[in-house]
């Protein structure tokens, strides 16, 4: 029998009157079952963290840098443990779940940095005008309150941390909720954070349903919302509380661009095989995978084989393999999505060059050229290991193609040319410019985030900081400056 995990109510576990199954996408096997927390007891944990929020802000720096510190540790000693809960409930080889309970160790670690530097306060002198002699003011940034943060399935360890981490170093309470299929990697993170000392109320985990989402969306004793999904979603969040402060991390169909001074045999072959992996890792699940290879006509006819045969060469099969490269998606559903959207686009005259088919919840890495402008998978997030190669001719091409999308997360850039860096820096519509390598490169400290329909706000943990917190002035008079 499968026991069942309970959440983390302001800091101390709690079980509710039902459970839900958490369920393996790679062979449907049971691999936990979650408690469900009723509407008084998420009530319980809106009002503690509403009632700790001055407390929490007023923590000494030191002690939840310390907080910090300590998941950061403890996360690294329990490596092996968590990326297996994270394969098991995600289907996410090991290979990659490994990486990402090292990258939340990191997040942690920035954090616990950050809280030891952060609103130091900056002096800025008023005897600039006459009107301000004797004046100086004096700036720090306080909490805006509390956060909920809503976190997905395609990271469920790592986007869990860059919602909670950023919170605690600013002094801001944290409501988390994570996503439905990918739980028990946030209740793990929920048995580190209650090993330490942090006051009572100023986080929980709650793996509410979606369906009761809207009622804790509109609480007003909630007034910043951290929201990493699919862009129907966190708008609709965003439309439904304009007088609230939402980040919203939604989706992107990165493109990764070759261009012609990027010719030679080895530049070629180093851009299929970056292109290969990050098109088809975590099974395509990423919003900065690469959906779209832009290359230009000089490079194309040597790089698509390339790509092609790296393609290829991906280990598809049992994410608990060490070998495996590419496992399932989340749900046999997601990946019947994306057969159909594969079909749509063959049905209207694209090619299909490798790939294209599904068995239950995986399906084969694909790659596709030759693909209409107006079809599903030009046009949207794909969310799975299929790729499309375009030929163009020249730069402005490229670039223009690039910002033909809806989308603006990341774009990659193969160039060895750093004017041409610059110009593609300056011309993409975009959160970020990866040169010389593919837009699914992100460090957890730095900006983070979209334009256009990929969002707005911007993670890493500082940022994150800034966006749960305001600026506050103090004036102060008469003094001999």
């Amino acid at each position: 029998m499968t026991s069942t995990h309970a959440f983390w109510l302001a800091g101390r576990q709690a079980t509710g009157e039902t459970a839900f199954d958490v369920t393996s996408p790679w062979d449907g096997r049971v691999v936990g079952a979650v408690s469900v927390p009723t509407d008084a007891q998420v009530e319980e944990a809106v009002a503690a963290a509403y009632a700790v929020r001055d407390e929490f802000a007023a923590t000494p720096a030191h002690v939840r840098a310390a907080a910090l510190d300590h998941v950061s540790r403890r996360l690294a000693e329990r490596t092996e443990e968590i990326a297996r809960v994270i394969s098991a409930e995600n289907g996410k080889p090991m290979k990659w779940a490994r990486g990402e309970v090292g990258r939340a160790v990191s997040v942690f670690r920035f954090a616990s940095e950050e809280a030891r530097r952060f609103n130091g306060g900056e002096a800025q002198r008023l005897d600039t005008d006459a009107g301000g002699q004797g004046r100086l003011a004096f700036t720090r940034r306080f909490p805006k309150g509390v956060v909920l943060g809503i976190a997905p399935f395609n990271f469920p360890l790592n986007l869990c941390a860059h919602k909670v981490a950023p919170a605690i170093a600013a002094g801001a309470p944290i409501i988390l909720k994570p996503a439905p299929a990918t739980p028990l990697s946030a209740l793990v993170l929920g048995e580190l954070l209650a090993e330490t000392e942090l006051p009572a109320g100023s986080w929980s985990i709650l793996p509410v349903p979606n369906d009761r989402m809207p009622a804790l969306v509109q609480d007003e004793r909630l007034p910043v919302i951290s929201f990493t999904g699919s862009e129907k979603v966190g708008y609709a969040i965003m439309d439904s509380v304009p007088r609230k402060h939402c980040t919203l991390e939604l989706g992107g169909n990165g493109a990764a661009v070759v261009l012609a001074d990027f010719a030679s045999d080895e530049d070629l072959d180093w851009a299929a095989s970056r292109i290969a992996t990050f098109s088809n890792y975590q099974g395509g699940q990423s919003c900065i995978s690469v959906q779209r290879v832009i290359a230009d006509a000089s490079v194309y006819d040597r790089l698509l084989p390339r790509i092609v045969a790296a393609v290829e060469a991906q280990v598809t099969g049992d994410p608990s393999d060490d070998a495996t490269d590419v496992g399932p998606l989340v749900s046999e559903d997601a990946a019947r999505r994306v057969e159909e959207w594969v079909q749509e686009a063959v049905e209207a005259g694209a090619t299909l060059v490798t790939g294209g088919k599904r068995d239950g919840a995986s399906y084969a890495p694909t790659v596709l050229t030759d693909v209409p402008a107006d079809v599903t998978i030009s046009c949207e997030e794909v969310f799975g290991p299929v790729l499309t190669v375009r030929k163009v001719h020249g730069e402005e091409e490229a670039f223009a193609a690039v910002n033909d999308s809806k989308y603006g997360l990341q774009a990659g850039v193969f160039t060895h040319d750093l004017q041409t860096a610059f110009r593609a820096h300056r011309a993409l519509e975009v959160g970020g410019v990866v040169v010389g390598d593919v837009p699914s490169y992100r460090a957890d400290q730095m900006p983070y985030g979209g334009v256009k329909q990929s969002g707005v706000g911007r993670e890493g943990v500082r940022f994150a900081m800034e966006d749960y917190t305001y600026e506050r002035v103090m004036v102060l008079t008469g003094l001999a400056l």
